[in-house]
């Protein structure tokens, strides 16, 4: 199937190329002819001109001149082909330029009646011709690749083929925006619109190169600090060059308009004078404002253009450098820095760092225009003018201390918005955990806490950015304000009262108007440097972060053939053997045999010690102590590992033992380079492959992640899944192999996920396979199965080198060589029998807890055949290990509905409701919002109102009904503070009112709402996705939201004031305002629906980038072990890839919009300057003034209008985002009041636990996981759980836990969120019963579990998980201290909790730790190894005592002799409760008083171990016979 599909694919693309050729070739010829054809008539029209006598010079050398130039357009043409990209910028562009010249040219020769000379004929055919050429080189073409290895990669995007006009325009995006206006976009329809240039393989190249060598340069320099600043703006090179032309551009067509508007007045001021100038004069003048403002547009398009590439260029290049750094951290690196700061770094450093390109050039155009502006003020009101300079330069000290304030604020708030995403990452990880402890409301209160310091800051950004908001809207007025006082108190001349007449006013007021963009923008600027130079230095800091050395482990091709450097005799078969005395080690070795993996002499640590402790280090050999709580893993400055000589034979099979805490797993580490090396060397001859103690699978279907990027050999495959017993799980998974797997391996049990990623290591085909502990999380059969066919000398791996970390004893005697570790050092090492011979700690440990070897003077004898049930389970779960037919191979992949287990993130389509928006103003309150409205009317009111009062005094300047200075100035200045306080009171209102306590709410409903989501919601949705909700989408509702609904409200009040006085002051406007509306309404609403689309898509496109990049922190070693690292990349590329055109196509599609009402805005401006003109005799200068000046400020108000409307209905998208998963169906309540107050005080007080006809499934639609069970555990009975890896044993703990609800009960479909629910949200208030919901009845084919008689379906959740204890199955721990976690309420005092540690055999270990209960736990806990956090959880259950205790195979990932300690101790501390114990040692429960069999979902057997071992033909009897326990 896949074989064909690429054949298809490479006919496609054949195809393809073959129709791209064709046209390429008939576009090339057709543009040549054209071209050929201008030259002919050019060289015919110079002839035919030198033969007239009457034909000037000029015209000749004119004609000669533009026959070269298309001459050399020819050749030029003919090289540009070879691009086949797109039409040629320079060809084009003279194309543009030839084709206005000679349309004048026409007119010209048409004036001068010289139509009929033969020369006006030629010169008509390359007119012409010129035409056909301007049409094939605008014709669309799309590209030819010749190198059919970037076929697929490297493709040219729509922007790529575009030509000049279509990118000046951005009709490029118009198949888009089309599209998207008929129906729903979807991401394929935006694909490849970006540069090539913005990809992330050359964005990378870009700023990482540019790094590198800066960092070098730094290095060179002795103790200076790399700046990352300096390096993203020297990246840019040259593109920060057309940036700043195009800027400035922009601002000298914005200052053109004031002056045309100057000359217009004086145009019309003119017909009250003996002089009128001529009509047609003012038309062109009216012309002049409309292309002005054409062309202002275009460049200021140009100019966001080009910022936006570079913006995204920026932060691809950062996203890759801080996702390859994430990949090489140290592991105190790793330590100091959470995935959730890591992602911040993604999802809002870099994100910002883009943003902030386009407002950087402003540093210099922003200046310019100010000086422009004030150099036009001086020229109408002299001297006065540098009374608004004065005022600026004042503000300059306030601007930059309200930027210093908004600095430090958003510096806090980042830090704190990094601690909340941490803590919700955190969470969220492990959310069954949490849930199964009942902590929702301990973490909701950590939660609250960061969150409240967040919004403080919150809070001190919004009054920062109110009064910037200020500086933008009332400054300008301010300054008009006293500048006229001075103008026209003093402003004649030597010092007499100036003359305010309607062309100074207006004048003047429009270039105050000007002067309010670039003085708002400062504000502006000055916010987005801050915010650029702060995550510039966020990511810098992460950049520097300590990495590891990959020259502290040497690799090689292939095994090593040298004598071993250990030792000079030893045994002849080649292994190492360890002889341990007081006084040192002595290495033993004989012959010479290839080596995979050498250590010599090595120190290993987690933590980078002192100078001090490397001097200790080095004598501990002289300080041994046999104290067996030392330390593993992070212990300060105590290696983990000390003098580590080693040496694993090609081939072999080793096996390393040791108790919890000794240093297997920190070994292991060393060996892939986890760890820091202090001295010694460590050389891996070979590819190696590493199986991880807790599996990390990756959301992706199950063959994929057996495959791991590799190409599928069927064989193979089919050989390697058979040996590790995943045929049968193959059958009972809705898809097979191709059921997609959800995060973590979610779907999957823990036996399930270990044996995935044996079979991911084993399709590595590696020569070297470190397994660290993977049968600990299987049955006893399953482990048999896969020493037999996989990992044993008989396995699939027997040619391979395998080392293998175990606590099990019963494969020992089959190993090549066995290593003891002990206290951080190689104890004893050699084969079975001589270190059984050597009766040393090993021989103690396996003959005391070894049934085998007690069983060995009985012989190894042993009934092969069996009895019949135990050759059952070999058919039905064992398999053989012969590979299955091809037949087989393909029932593997059953087509299902159900293969998709993570549903993809759908985009809302349609608008963003009005719901949405009220929903928001709900959350900060009617009042407030609509206050806020209100005031904004009254703002815009008296801003209209001080315009028309200068309108008055303007119109009655030098005539007698002019009123005094002092009643002129009065008005005016109480109209301008009017403003001035409506101003700041809404900007305040929306900021620091509305907006803060809307962000408190709607985060404090998600957050509430989202612990109390059920689990299958969590099985189905990527944490990612959760975490782009508290992540961007609060970032986006904290910060952007308010300031576009205040931008909105704004310049709506603006936009209606406008029309407002034009049509006062020409009421014939009022003709065109219709029409406008009607076009206005057209784009906007074309544009809308495209761009809410495009926002959703960029919103999801983001999520599977910061979810692939959790997963590949938490499997970062395995990657680098595999040595996969290019794999993970060139994913993440992809996804960031997809991001970055999915944010591409979103602002471009806004710049679309903007050059279209921009467009119609210019078209305002000649509107109203045509009607002042042609009105001149009728309408005065003052009212003509009043028009024109509004009508300047139109197309930026308008444009802005749609902006801001389209920028809030895009952002509220977060808010609709926040409020999809604030409405999902939560399970069920915490606290049932009408049950809970009823149950007896210390209920259970027995602990008896009944299943009746139970059934159960993992969510709605699935198949049943439990089916119809019933049996009865008594108060105080101990009951063994057992069963094949997914026989139902950890299903039946989430059951009584209700993690799983019972089979149709009320709550199992009122809690489902999928798409076939049925079910309306149950809403009322979160974690309260509704009315209507407090007795839930459980329907039939359900069944029910009660515990003392109490059906736990109608007991509230938090009263009955708090009311049982669990120690699970993955051990998890969480960032905070030891007694954090261990009592996160505060319950118990310390003596309690030193208690609970010493009777878990921590208390000695947790003592040596810094802090003691207040150790700083690491996130995951991985200063812990997986053996210590389970004692940590049995910890925490000898904390709750309660009557029932479930061991969810607790001790797999102990050693024998822990494992009886801690057996031992659940004996004595919970002698008088219920325990369920989940065991894959059979051993764990034989001393049960019953034994629960489970088989797909099935009771199968359940009596006592006993009873059950007397029936030959039991399943308990098989599983204990294989496990020697028989």
């Amino acid at each position: 199937m896949e074989r064909s599909h690429s054949l298809f694919k490479q006919l496609k693309h054949a195809t393809s190329i073959d129709i791209s050729t064709r046209q390429h070739q008939v576009i090339y010829w057709l543009s040549t002819t054209a071209i050929l054809t201008t030259c002919a008539a050019l060289i015919a029209r110079a002839v035919q001109l030198g033969q007239d006598n009457s034909s000037s010079p000029a015209t000749q050398y004119g004609t000669l001149t533009l026959l070269i130039s298309w001459v050399s357009a020819m050749v030029l043409n003919h090289l540009e082909h070879r691009q086949d990209v797109r039409s040629s910028t320079y060809i084009y562009a003279f194309y543009v330029l030839t084709l206005a010249a000679s349309a004048i040219h026409i007119r010209t020769m048409h004036d001068l009646a010289l139509t009929a000379q033969s020369q006006f004929a030629s010169f008509c055919v390359f007119f012409g011709a010129l035409i056909v050429g301007f049409v094939v080189e605008a014709w669309p073409r799309n590209a030819i690749v010749r190198n059919q290895d970037i076929l697929d990669q490297d493709l040219p995007t729509a922007y790529d083929q575009s030509n000049l006009v279509s990118r000046l325009c951005f009709h490029f995006m118009q198949s888009v925006i089309s599209k998207g206006y008929k129906q729903p976009l979807v991401d394929d329809d935006v694909a490849n619109m970006m540069p090539r240039r913005i990809r992330t393989v050359h964005s990378y190249d870009l700023v990482s190169q540019e790094w590198d060598r800066h960092v070098a340069k730094c290095r060179t320099k002795g103790n200076k600090k790399p700046s990352l600043l300096w390096v993203v703006l020297k990246a840019g090179r040259w593109s920060w060059l057309p940036i700043l032309v195009f800027s400035l551009l922009a601002s000298i067509m914005e200052y053109v308009q004031p002056l045309l508007l100057d000359v217009i007045l004086s145009f019309i001021s003119s017909y009250s004078t003996d002089s009128p100038s001529p009509p047609v004069y003012g038309i062109i003048l009216s012309i002049g404002m409309f292309v002005s403002a054409l062309l202002a547009s275009l460049a200021s398009g140009q100019f966001y253009q080009i910022g936006t590439n570079l913006g995204l260029e920026f932060k691809a290049g950062l996203v890759s450098m801080i996702y390859r750094k994430s990949l090489k951290l140290s592991p105190n690196a790793r330590r100091e820095t959470t995935v959730g700061e890591i992602s911040n770094h993604m999802s809002v450093d870099a994100e910002r760092i883009s943003q902030a390109v386009t407002h950087i050039p402003g540093i210099v155009s922003a200046p310019f225009e100010i000086c422009v502006g004030m150099w036009m003020l001086y020229r109408q009101l002299g001297p006065s003018a540098f009374t608004g300079l004065g005022v600026v330069l004042m503000i300059i000290p306030i601007q930059t201390l309200i930027g210093k304030t908004l600095n430090t604020a958003k510096d806090k708030k980042l830090e704190a918005m990094d601690n909340r995403v941490r803590l919700m990452n955190e969470i969220l990880s492990s959310i069954k955990i949490v849930k199964l402890y009942s902590w929702e409301r301990s973490f909701r209160e950590k939660l609250d806490v960061v969150r409240k310091k967040e919004l403080n800051h919150l809070r001190h950004i919004g009054i920062a950015v109110a009064f910037m908001m200020i500086m933008y809207t009332s400054l300008p007025t301010l300054i008009t304000l006293l500048s006229f006082t001075v103008y026209a108190l003093a402003g004649g001349p030597g010092g007499a009262r100036g003359t305010m007449s309607a062309q100074v006013v207006f004048v003047s007021v429009t270039l105050f108007g000007r002067l309010a963009k670039p003085i708002g923008r400062l504000s502006q600027i000055v916010s987005q440097s801050i915010s650029f130079n702060v995550a510039v230095k966020r990511i810098q800091s992460f950049l520097l972060q300590e990495e590891l050395e990959d020259a502290q482990i040497e690799y090689f091709d292939g095994p090593s053939q040298q004598r071993s450097s250990l030792s000079e005799s030893g045994y002849s078969d080649g292994l190492i053997q360890v002889k341990r005395s007081a006084s040192d080690v002595t290495l033993l070795q004989a012959g010479s045999k290839a080596v995979s993996i050498s250590v010599q002499d090595a120190t290993f640590s987690w933590d980078q010690t002192t100078a001090e402790s490397k001097k200790e280090m080095l004598n501990l050999k002289e300080q041994k102590s046999d104290r067996v709580t030392t330390p593993t893993s992070d212990q300060g400055a105590r290696p983990a590992l000390v003098d580590i000589n080693l040496e694993i034979p090609s081939g072999s099979l080793s096996i390393l033992m040791g108790r919890v805490g000794q240093g297997k797993s920190s070994l292991l580490g060393a060996i892939i380079g986890d760890m820091y090396k202090h001295k010694g060397r460590v050389r891996v001859y070979g590819q190696l492959a590493y199986v991880p103690q807790q599996a990390w699978i990756i959301n992706a279907s199950l063959r994929e992640n057996i495959l791991f990027g590799n190409a599928l050999d069927q064989e193979r495959y089919d050989r390697i899944t058979a040996a590790v017993g995943l045929i049968p799980d193959f059958k009972m998974l809705p898809a097979g192999d191709l059921t997609e797997i959800g995060e973590r391996g979610i779907n999957l049990s823990g036996g399930q996920r270990q044996r995935v990623s044996l079979a991911r290591a084993a399709y590595q085909d590696a020569d070297i396979y470190l397994l660290d502990d993977p049968l600990s999380a299987v049955d006893a059969h399953v482990d048999q199965h896969l020493w037999e066919n996989l990992i044993g000398p008989e396995g699939l791996l027997n040619d391979k080198t395998r080392l293998l970390v175990t606590h099990g004893i019963h494969h020992l005697s089959e190993a090549d060589q066995i290593i003891v570790i002990k206290s951080g050092q190689i104890d004893e090492t050699g084969k079975y029998e001589d270190l059984m011979n050597d009766q040393g700690s090993f021989f103690k440990l396996v003959s005391e807890y070894s049934v085998k070897e007690r069983q060995a003077e009985k012989g190894e004898q042993q009934d092969e055949s069996g009895d019949q049930s135990t050759v059952n389970i070999a058919k039905d779960d064992i398999k053989t290990v012969d590979a299955p037919s091809p037949a087989t191979g393909t029932e593997m992949v059953k087509e299902d509905d159900n293969a998709q287990l993570i549903m993809e993130e759908e985009a809302a389509a349609g608008s963003v409701g009005w719901k949405v928006f009220m929903n928001y103003c709900k959350a900060g309150t009617y009042i407030y919002s609509f206050l806020g409205i209100i005031l904004f009317v009254f703002s815009q009111a008296s801003q209209i109102g001080i315009n028309l009062w200068l309108q008055r005094w303007a119109g009655r300047e030098g005539t007698d009904r002019q009123d005094s200075i002092g009643a002129f100035l009065g008005v005016y200045a109480a109209l301008v503070v009017l403003y001035i306080g409506l101003d700041v009171s809404v900007n305040l209102i929306i900021f620091i009112q509305a907006g803060y306590r809307a962000s408190t709410l709607m985060h404090n409903n998600l957050l509430q709402r989202v612990l109390r989501l059920p689990m299958s919601f969590f099985d189905t949705t990527p944490v990612g996705r959760i975490m782009n909700r508290f992540s961007s989408d609060v970032d986006n509702m904290d910060e952007l939201l308010p300031f576009f609904a205040s931008d909105f409200y704004f310049f709506l009040s603006t936009v209606l004031g406008t029309l407002i006085v034009i049509s006062f002051s020409v009421p014939i406007f009022l003709a065109v305002i219709p029409f406008l509306v009607v076009l206005y309404l057209i784009i906007q609403t074309y544009y809308i629906r495209s761009a809410r689309a495009l926002k959703r898509i960029y919103s999801i496109s983001k999520s599977p980038l910061y979810q692939h990049f959790g997963e590949t922190l938490a499997g970062v070693s395995t990657i680098r072990a595999l040595r996969v690292s290019d794999q993970f990349i060139r994913n993440s590329a992809a996804k960031s890839d997809q991001s970055s055109n999915a944010y591409f196509a979103y602002t471009i599609s806004n710049r679309w919009m903007h050059i279209r009402l921009e467009f119609l805005g210019s078209i305002v401006v000649l509107a109203t300057a045509l009607l002042a003109v042609l009105g001149r005799e009728t309408l005065g200068p003052a009212m003509a003034g009043l028009a024109l000046s509004y009508s300047l400020n139109a197309t930026y108000g308008i444009t802005l209008l749609v902006t801001s409307f389209s920028e809030l209905q895009n952002q509220l998208v977060s808010v609709e985002r926040i409020r999809e998963y604030s409405e999902k169906n939560t399970e069920a309540p915490d606290v049932n009041e009408g049950v809970d107050d009823q149950l007896p005080p210390n209920w259970p007080r027995q602990g008896s636990i009944v299943f009746k006809n139970y059934s159960t499934r993992y969510r709605q639609g699935m198949d049943l996981v439990i089916k119809d069970i019933s049996f009865t555990v008594a108060a105080g009975e101990k009951v063994g759980i057992v069963g094949r890896t997914g026989a139902g044993k950890s299903s039946l703990t989430l059951a009584l836990f209700r993690i799983i609800e019972a089979a149709n009960s009320h709550w199992a479909i009122a809690s489902h969120n999928g798409a076939d629910s049925d079910a309306e949200p149950n809403g009322g208030e979160i974690g309260k019963a509704p009315k209507d919901l407090e007795k839930v009845a459980v329907e039939e084919d359900g069944g029910s579990i009660e515990i003392d008689g109490v059906d736990i379906s109608t007991v509230g959740l938090e009263t009955l998980r708090k009311h049982l204890a669990i120690i699970p199955q993955d051990p998890t721990l969480f960032a905070g201290t030891v007694r954090e976690n261990l009592d996160p309420f505060d319950q118990v005092g310390d003596v309690e909790l030193w208690e609970a540690l010493e009777r878990a055999h921590l208390k000695e270990y947790i003592s040596t730790m810094p802090g003691g209960l207040s150790y700083e736990v690491a996130q995951n806990g991985d200063n812990f190894s997986v053996g210590q956090r389970s004692l940590i959880c049995l910890a925490r259950a000898l904390l709750r005592k309660t009557k029932i205790l479930v061991l969810d195979e607790a001790t797999a990932a102990v050693d024998v002799e822990t494992d009886e300690l801690i057996q031992k101790t659940i004996r004595q501390e919970f002698k008088d409760r219920t325990i369920l114990t989940i065991a894959h040692r059979i051993k764990t429960v034989m001393d049960s008083d019953k034994i629960l069999v489970l088989e797909k979902g099935w009771v199968q057997e359940y009596d006592s171990p006993s009873e059950l071992l007397k029936k030959g033909n039991s399943l308990f009897y098989s599983l204990a016979q294989k496990a020697g326990e028989v």
